[in-house]
């Protein structure tokens, strides 16, 4: 089916669907609604930060926050970005991490970053896939400081595993909001990747940066870098998409070894123990 969308306006398609899911209608339609939704996609509504009567939309449920405690927050020192089905993880090999089989795509043009050999060459990746199950808010995998934000336009394209193992360079072409760390082992990139019917990527830190809204290349720099904690908030998705987190070297295999031997595994809490 997701063939059909090149035919489409992909962009104007998910612009709506962002706006027919955040529509305000009365209280009892609204807890039909995200009734329905809940049990269909087996959503634990006994997770969400408020009773269901308290979502004004189906789009407010759908980027929910999590009661206090729901996420236990491990202490390893890098810990899952989101709830989310891990779709690859391994090393980055000449600048490239693996889309699927048979599909490479290059860590140059996923950052738009000129510097990226230095800072990624022999690191690491993991890649998460949120599908509509999961809690859509992303946080810091790590403990350290935000030095940049990378706002890259580009189509929206889906992103579910045959779409990934079917189109080239899908993370390349797709939009991508791409937040650059700096930690004491070294850098960390966690790139948020628009999709189909996502309609919009919303950062905590910085309200400027906005997906699809027609918005140009944009490249902030913080000075001084914004503090960031392992576990803290760093923005949401207003529909499923893909999370591509990259470790440079300083970090080993460590952060993606574990992931390596079970690559489909789902991940059951945002801020699990990896």
């Amino acid at each position: 089916m997701w063939r059909i969308l090149k035919f489409l306006p992909r962009k104007w398609l998910s612009r709506i669907t962002g706006f027919l899911v955040h529509l305000r209608g009365p209280k009892a339609w609204n807890e039909f609604l995200i009734t329905t939704f809940a049990g269909f996609y087996r959503i634990n509504i006994a997770e969400a930060e408020k009773p269901i009567s308290e979502y004004p939309s189906l789009g407010e449920f759908f980027i929910r926050r999590l009661k206090p405690g729901a996420r236990p927050l491990s202490t390893a020192p890098v810990v899952h970005c989101a709830d989310a089905q891990i779709l690859q993880a391994g090393p980055i090999e000449e600048g490239m991490c693996l889309q699927a089989k048979g599909k490479n795509y290059s860590i140059k043009y996923l950052l738009v970053d000129e510097e990226w050999r230095e800072k990624f060459e022999q690191g690491s990746f993991v890649t998460y896939y949120l599908c509509p199950t999961d809690y859509h808010r992303v946080h810091s995998p790590v403990e350290g400081f935000i030095r940049s934000v990378t706002y890259v336009p580009g189509d929206l394209w889906p992103v579910h595993k045959s779409a990934v193992g079917s189109i080239d360079d899908l993370y390349l072409v797709n939009e991508r909001v791409v937040v650059e760390m700096a930690t004491d082992k070294g850098a960390v990139a966690v790139v948020f990747v628009g999709a189909t019917n996502v309609g919009s990527i919303a950062l905590n830190f910085d309200s400027s940066i906005l997906g699809n809204r027609g918005k140009a290349f944009t490249q902030k720099t913080y000075s001084p870098p914004l503090v960031i904690h392992k576990g803290q908030e760093l923005g949401m998705f207003r529909m499923g998409s893909t999370v591509v987190v990259l470790f440079s070297k300083g970090f080993g295999p460590a952060p993606t070894e574990a992931l390596l031997r079970e690559p489909f595994v789902k991940v059951n809490a945002a801020l699990a123990k990896i």
